[in-house]
């Protein structure tokens, strides 16, 4: 599978995630939540730049506990945190947070 650019294609696993994170940019990340049936917000982009920053830190996609943190602690959602993670991506923190934000497919672990 492929993320068709205007200017490139990026190679990705059988599922849509990308294949090497490095290949990400903003233009990546709006064709996959296009192709996620996505509206990219704000807030979107916050919690995408928490992600993107973990993983330039760490080199590992963050756990969603770590962006649940996040969302409650920079965004202001308190106890409301997981829900909020949810309404931002409905299909799942792997399925479409960590795809969008250009990780690679996480392998087992928590989802939040």
């Amino acid at each position: 599978m492929n993320v068709e650019l205007a200017e490139d294609t990026l190679t990705t696993d059988p599922e849509g995630y990308l294949i090497d994170p490095l290949d990400w940019n903003e233009h990546v990340a709006s064709r996959l939540a296009q192709q996620e049936h996505i509206a990219l917000t704000p807030e979107h982009w916050l919690v995408m730049a928490f992600m993107r920053e973990y993983y330039d830190e760490h080199q590992v996609a963050a756990d969603a506990r770590f962006t649940i943190k996040f969302i409650a602690n920079e965004l202001g959602y308190g106890d409301k945190a997981k829900k909020r993670l949810f309404e931002l991506f409905p299909y799942g923190y792997v399925k479409q947070a960590c795809k969008i934000s250009g990780m690679k497919r996480p392998r087992a672990w928590s989802t939040g």
